[in-house]
């Protein structure tokens, strides 16, 4: 957001210098959160109860009236974040930042989010529509009693470059259009499809599979111990239907005589084209955190037989991005007598913007959730002309229309959006995939033509996921979470159980595409019927386990199911080092005759061990070092593997990692292309140790050659990159002081101004933890050692007593800059530390520190 926000540099210092007004404007848009407000549309009293930690939980007599003050609520403490992620989402940041956001509205008007979020509320059946409507008219009770900066500091600072803009009414597709970017942010491996194909034009297949290795399963484990239902042959399944161009696919010829797409993909242009793609996906607002395989989470369960309560204990810990406020909010949704028209009693943390309870339990069940992460986004070459697109040798008509991109203090802009019946032509939207067009023909011996690339992506086709909200949060049992389960199609989660009769489950749900050819890695030809979706995995044979005999079940976007799955899920799991992690420590508490407790099962989310450091670190100990080098190589001798944040090994590690991935790497590699580190990279690297004399090792330009030349060179270069940052002393050195955290405001943040960003952001924290690293506090090797996602919340509960759970959030309640919940629990997650969660109506009552009591207006 840095462009659309320089020109308020000079006016925002003058905000806030001037006499009297810095303290008002910052203020003026706390909320009300003891006394009495009457508010319009209420049909009965609602009480909100906060904790000292702002935390609400609401209590209503209908469920109405229940998520009405939930939107009211939330639109207390985080208007501008739902705001802003409604323009977002809907392809509007024009409106209120300006020309600089063309580019983004364009990009997701193209795939088109607001448009699907529309078409699934007029799915809704009448009881969950009129959830939705009741939380919207909550927010719109909100937004009739303050404007401008009376709702958020944001909009003082926005005001001064548009002073026009003002907000709409909330609808209820402002708040499914959330779960569109939601998907897009869990959308997997579309990063790793165009990466691929960048690697295959610079090198042979078999070094594009060492840099993509497959699933370890021979050492790491899955979620679920191979094939859950039996084998069949996608031909043979009950599939969803598809686009009509699919429909005869079981005809198409052989997916072996199908034309590929390598050699248009080969060329300078087309390359370019992949490249200007994968940025301009970087590009977009991140509104959960870095896109693809590194969007992970952990979450485990263990049956009551394993703890000290008798009763099953479920821990969740979701990876997203380092964004000030958290994406999460905690909350409590209470109706005062449960029944069949008001069944909610759910406690957990929700999205602003969005009714419900995405993760926590209510007075039955607890849920947690880690991305499954299927392939359900494919990448298509067309063949396009003026009359439309090819497919099998016929023409097919393009669906075109154009939409009208409003620009504050601008002139609107046209667009025009073009799809195939796969989806829309992503490549209309920058001018360098065109150059497909020049290179194509040539290259591939195909017709000569335009060529573009059109996106297939299970998210942009209506679904049900917006009533699975609600199913899951008034589930009593198993069938009625599978039930729940069952309607949350995109993303596709995986959904960890547990019950307070002792019961633990999991099950994967989700849209997950059966293919005609290919296996979702590479680009593939559109005007081929030989190529595409044939249908969906049904249900039924989707991965599923219902009390285990070990009595565990883990999930930490590791393979779900083993390699004799039956059907193709992705190519692209996570390696399973945090899986394997949690397991070993899970399982060593049970070989020494240990009951799990919250507090124990609490400490394993803090787990810092790197196991790619006990990989490497025991080769980089024994090199000949030069003498002042092996002062810091030393430290590796005796270490513990561990990431701890005032750890000097790490410290020295974690730099000559980023040192040995650019040195191997960037070389031979296209830019876009670099290892970021994390898993993949530790399987790749992992899988060299034993090939000391692959030419992975050499780089002729810095004159390296063999494995131990190549790690004496990163050892020592990581030591004078450690004399210069952090002192001659390497035992004085900490992990903390180069890994460090800043809250970054998702609107203003990242402005390039330090008045702005002193306004709205908070840090840097010194943090421990890594990459793959079980307390996931990741970072990117291309840039630095800054953090860029992290465990976004960590929860513990207990099935024996809902009271002795214990949660945190990564900031606060507070959207509020200033106001004291605005970042009031960062210390607590920093150190590992979490607060007690009541949940109970006594419980609560004790811990309350605030009551607003809203009431009808009569």
């Amino acid at each position: 957001m840095r462009a659309l926000i320089a020109v308020l540099a000079t006016l925002l210092v003058l905000l806030i210098v001037t006499a009297g007004i810095g303290v008002w404007t910052v203020q003026r848009s706390f909320p009300t959160t003891s006394g009495t407000l009457t508010v319009p549309g209420l049909t009965q009293p609602v009480a909100v109860a906060r904790d000292s930690a702002g935390i609400p939980q609401i209590t209503a007599d209908n469920a109405h009236d229940l998520f009405y003050a939930q939107g009211f609520v939330h639109s207390q403490d985080r208007f501008w974040e739902m705001d802003f992620r409604r323009h977002v989402t809907s392809g509007r940041l024009s409106e209120m930042f300006g020309a600089s956001q063309i580019g983004t509205d364009s990009f997701i008007r193209t795939l088109g989010w607001r448009t699907i979020a529309e078409a699934e509320v007029a799915m809704l059946d009448p009881e969950t529509l009129g959830y939705y409507q009741a939380y919207a008219d909550g927010v719109n009770a909100y937004l009739g009693s303050r404007s401008g900066a009376d709702l958020s500091l944001e909009y003082a600072v926005l005001g001064l470059q548009n002073s026009e803009y003002q907000p709409e009414r909330w609808t209820p597709a402002d708040s499914v259009a959330w779960l569109k970017a939601m998907a897009w942010d869990l959308r997997s491996n579309l990063e790793d499809e165009i990466d691929r194909a960048l690697l295959a034009a610079a090198l042979p297949p078999a070094d594009v599979a060492l840099l993509h290795p497959g699933y370890p399963f021979a050492s790491h484990p899955t979620i679920v111990g191979g094939a859950v239902a039996p084998a069949a042959a996608p031909a043979s399944v009950d599939v969803a239907p598809l686009p009509a161009e699919a429909s005869d696919a079981a005809e198409a010829p052989d997916a072996a005589a199908a034309p590929d797409a390598s050699a248009a993909l080969a060329q300078p242009d087309a390359l370019a084209s992949l490249a200007a793609l994968k940025e301009n996906l970087a590009a977009l607002p991140e509104l959960l955190g870095p896109a693809g395989n590194e969007i992970g989470s952990n979450s485990w369960v263990a049956s009551g037989a394993l703890t000290a309560s008798g009763a099953p204990l479920l821990a969740n810990d979701p990876h997203l991005g380092a964004v000030m406020p958290s994406v999460w909010y905690q909350m409590g949704l209470r109706c005062s007598e449960i029944s069949d028209a008001c069944p909610f009693d759910v406690a957990g943390y929700s999205f602003s913007g969005l009714p419900g309870i995405i993760i926590g339990h209510n007075d039955t069940i607890a849920w947690g959730l880690t991305n499954l992460g299927p392939d359900v986004a494919d990448l298509f070459l067309e063949r396009v002309g003026p009359d439309g697109y090819e497919l099998d040798g016929a023409v097919q008509p393009l669906t075109v229309h154009t939409e009208t991109i409003k620009v504050a203090g601008g002139e609107p802009v046209k667009l025009e959006i073009r799809s195939t019946a796969r989806g829309p032509l992503v490549s209309d939207i920058t001018p360098q995939f065109t150059s497909i067009a020049e290179d194509y023909p040539g290259a591939s011996r195909q017709p000569a033509g335009e060529y573009a690339l059109s996106l297939q992506w299970t998210a942009l086709v209506p679904g049900q996921t917006p009533s699975a909200v609600f199913a899951i949060n008034k589930a009593r049992n198993w069938d009625e979470f599978r039930a729940g389960a069952r309607l949350f199609e995109v993303p596709s989660q995986n959904l960890l159980y547990a019950d307070v009769t002792g019961n633990i489950g999991y099950q994967a749900p989700g849209r997950i595409p059966i293919r005609s050819a290919g296996d979702g890695t590479l680009p593939l030809p559109g005007w081929t019927s030989a190529n595409g979706w044939v249908g969906e995995i049904p249900f039924e044979q989707l991965p599923s386990v219902y009390n285990p005999p070990s009595g565990l079940i883990v999930t930490a976007n590791n393979s779900a199911v083993g390699p004799d799955f039956p059907q193709m899920i992705t190519q692209d799991w996570d390696l399973g080092y945090r899986a394997q992690q949690i397991d070993g420590r899970l399982a060593a508490e049970i070989a020494a005759g240990t009951k799990f407790t919250p507090s124990s099962m609490a400490a394993i989310q803090a787990d810092n061990f790197n196991a790619n450091a006990a990989a490497l670190a025991p080769v980089l100990a024994a090199l000949p070092l030069r003498p002042e080098a092996a002062e810091a190589q030393r430290l590796l001798a005796n270490w513990d593997y561990s990431d701890d944040a005032d750890s000097a090994a790490s410290a020295y590690f974690n730099m000559i990692w980023r040192q040995l991935l650019a040195a191997m790497f960037h070389d031979k590699l296209p830019e876009g292309t670099w290892p970021a580190g994390g898993d993949r990279w530790f399987g790749v690297v992992g899988g060299l140790l034993e090939q000391p004399d692959s030419p992975w090792w050499t780089n002729e330009r810095l004159g390296i050659s063999g494995r131990d030349a190549m790690l004496t060179y990163a050892a020592e270069e990581a030591w004078a990159e450690g004399v210069e940052e952090l002192g001659n002393d390497p035992r004085k050195w900490e992990w903390g002081d180069l890994h460090t955290l800043t809250l970054t405001n998702a609107s203003f943040g990242e402005s390039g101004i330090a008045a702005i960003e002193w306004l709205f952001n908070r840090g840097p924290f010194p943090v421990a933890g890594g990459s793959s690293v079980v307390n996931a506090v990741g970072w990117d090797a291309t840039t630095g050692y800054t953090v860029d996602w992290v465990p976004s919340m960590r929860m513990v509960v207990s099935l024996a007593d809902f009271d002795d759970s214990s949660w945190v959030n990564l900031t606060g309640a507070s959207g509020h800059a200033f106001n004291p919940h605005y970042d009031d629990q960062a210390p607590l997650w920093q150190k590992h530390k979490t607060r007690p969660w009541a949940f109970t109506p006594d419980a609560v009552r004790d811990s309350t520190h605030d009551v607003l009591q809203l009431e009808p207006a009569r």
